[in-house]
């Protein structure tokens, strides 16, 4: 199969700090957090009253009439609104079967299952909604994407809990570098701040139960407890790079390596030693010809759990070597927006196009009390500017799924 060049020609961003990609950016090169107390949802029979939920969200903003709202889950909504801005400027360029969508959910539609089952079970079965199938499974953001677009080639949704995003655009670098296509719109969505999820990731000791929304997302700080849940959707429309100059696109970085792993270890709990996440990142960093003369910036999977931002670490220094790690800039920008759930790894992604776009690291906020075993640079609190030449966006995700994808400066 012949291998060809991938770049990024668009970009579009639903999320707790911004809901297009100029506002969000800014957010990150300023430290804002997008962490605040739930409004959406009733919370006080819950254990965790904090979040990061989208804000000032208009779903017509982003051409998205109120039928197809009334329809869907929200998680369906924030994927067309971010494949929409990703696709601004980028219609009608490509054969329809030579365009794929790659978009996965971790969750899927959980507010729309928890709500028609409360009907189903107080109401009766009669009256659960027509609209619920459809609605609740997690490939309709990938289906509704490309019924938009006509995009007729490959469409896989893919779900790896909190590295699907990370592992779709993987997949559809691979997919185009291969010949199978020639553009693909990836990433990932999710909508799934309700009771339900909240109670059952409190439960099993994975949230966060700070009280102060600015002091709950702490990746790499001894006082971190846990992640905060976050929703939005970050997409990308990946094409080849012949292409994509001949019709003169903005290029905003170059696609240049993937590695997937699994722990094979716990069904949430990353490997202590970092192992398979350190061959991922291995794996997309030695593609994209990393060197000695380049300068990296790692966006973090960051989490804040105890587990992961120890194991990390570590899978950094065996990735990298001690030394080169300690000369990598890195940052886990969930500490302004919380995880995102299925869509983490796009959201971050995009967040790492910009870094190499713009030369700025965006840092990890309320990073005060640093753990001793997180001894790397984590740029806290405040945006550092660098040349960088290399960036690397790695997520891990429950049941051990490990994904990095690797950019260059184009």
């Amino acid at each position: 199969m012949e291998n060809r060049r991938i770049v990024i020609t668009g970009m579009g961003v639903i999320s707790p700090v911004g809901n297009d990609i100029e506002t969000f950016w800014n957010s990150l090169l300023n430290g804002v957090c997008g962490i605040d107390y739930i409004k959406r949802i009733d919370t006080d029979n819950l254990p965790i009253k904090i979040g990061g939920e989208v804000k000032d969200f208009d779903p017509a903003k982003y051409g998205i009439d109120p039928g197809f709202t009334r329809r869907n889950d929200m998680f369906s909504v924030y994927a067309l609104a971010a494949a929409n801005q990703a696709m601004v400027n980028n219609i009608d360029f490509i054969d329809s079967e030579r365009l794929g969508v790659y978009v996965g959910s971790g969750i899927g539609g959980f507010d729309t299952t928890l709500r028609e089952t409360r009907k189903c079970f107080d109401e009766g079965p009669k009256w659960v909604s027509p609209f619920m199938i459809p609605s609740m499974i997690s490939n309709m953001a990938a289906g509704n994407i490309a019924i938009h677009y006509n995009a007729c080639g490959p469409c896989l949704p893919i779900v790896t809990a909190c590295a699907t995003g990370t592992h779709a655009i993987g997949e559809a670098y691979r997919a185009i570098k291969h010949g199978y296509a020639d553009a693909i719109i990836a990433g990932g969505s999710e909508c799934a701040i309700n009771q339900l999820s909240i109670a059952g990731f409190a439960n099993c000791k994975a949230l966060s139960k700070a009280e102060d929304p600015k002091e709950a997302s702490l990746p790499f700080d001894k006082r971190r407890q846990g992640f905060v849940i976050a929703e939005g959707a970050g997409i990308i429309l990946l094409e080849e790079y012949e292409h994509a100059k001949a019709r003169n696109a903005t290029i905003y970085a170059e696609v240049c390596g993937y590695g997937n792993t699994c722990d094979a270890h716990h069904v949430t709990a990353p490997h202590p030693e970092g192992t398979q996440a350190a061959r991922a990142i291995k794996m997309a960093l030695d593609e994209a010809g990393y060197n000695d003369n380049d300068v990296l910036y790692v966006n973090a999977h960051g989490t804040g759990t105890p587990l992961n931002d120890s194991s990390e670490t570590k899978a950094l220094k065996i990735a990298l070597s001690e030394e080169a790690a300690r000369k990598a800039h890195i940052s886990s920008t969930k500490s302004m927006t919380g995880h995102l759930l299925g869509a983490t790894g796009a959201v971050e992604i995009i967040a790492s196009a910009l870094a190499l776009q713009n030369g700025i690291v965006p840092p990890t906020i309320s990073l005060h009390e640093p753990d001793p075993e997180c001894d790397l640079d984590y740029t806290p609190n405040k945006a550092v500017k660098a040349d960088l030449t290399i960036a690397v966006s790695e997520s891990l995700g429950f049941g051990g799924h490990n994904s990095c994808v690797a950019l260059r400066k184009i």
